[in-house]
């Protein structure tokens, strides 16, 4: 079987633990191959990062048009940004699961989803496109993240919990859980800081940080 193309949106850190876990994937579970990463930065364009070729977009798109985009930066507003400029080049997005994820048959996850090493997902679980799950979290019983979610690594998330689109949930944070009768909400582009225990709903924009979680101030 020919492997599937994968071309990785990013150059930094992220996009090559992403290539690892392509490459973990292709070995262990499914026939897939990095051919490049994707960088905007023109200054890269030529070079090889960890054997692989960066490129533009356009040049990627010439040289690979069957590769299938997968986004390697962990900002979820650059990300949407990124992968809007995938779709009108005329990319596809792969969903990338490493086979060392631990998940019940009862979760639908969107296009472009990148779920890394180590996570724990239970059941009733519903992700968007593009939601990236980093290393080591927990994802408890009727969650559902919106697009371009991100969790970094070691969150844990109770069961009942709504995360709105572009939400990022920072290193090592916990969100309690919600009920049946009355999720946990946490609103679009709502930042969670590292270490951060949400125990309450959290309003559209806020950055919130702490031990329980309050919104930042602003000095």
């Amino acid at each position: 079987m020919r492997p599937v193309q994968i071309a990785i949106y990013g150059a930094g850190g992220f996009a090559r633990e992403v290539a690892w876990l392509v490459s973990d994937c292709a070995v262990q579970a499914d026939p897939y191959e990095v051919v490049c990463f994707i960088d905007d930065n023109e200054t890269t364009h030529g070079s090889m990062l960890n054997g692989v070729p960066v490129m533009g977009l356009e040049e990627a798109y010439s040289r690979f048009p069957d590769a299938k985009v997968v986004g390697g930066v962990g900002s979820p507003k650059t990300r949407q940004r990124l992968m809007e400029k995938s779709a009108a080049a005329g990319f596809g997005f792969a969903t990338i699961v490493h086979p060392r994820v631990e998940r019940s048959q009862w979760i639908e996850i969107g296009s472009g989803t990148v779920i890394c090493a180590g996570n724990i997902l239970t059941t009733n679980i519903v992700l968007g496109q593009h939601v990236q799950i980093n290393l080591d979290c927990t994802v408890g019983h009727d969650v559902i993240m919106g697009d371009y979610v991100t969790l970094a690594p070691g969150v844990h998330i109770s069961g009942y919990v709504h995360l709105g689109q572009r939400a990022y949930v920072g290193t090592g944070a916990v969100i309690i859980n919600g009920t049946r009768d009355a999720s946990l909400v946490i609103g679009d582009d709502v930042v969670i800081g590292a270490g951060a225990c949400v125990v309450k709903s959290v309003p559209a924009g806020l950055t919130v940080i702490g031990v329980p979680a309050k919104p930042l101030k602003r000095s």
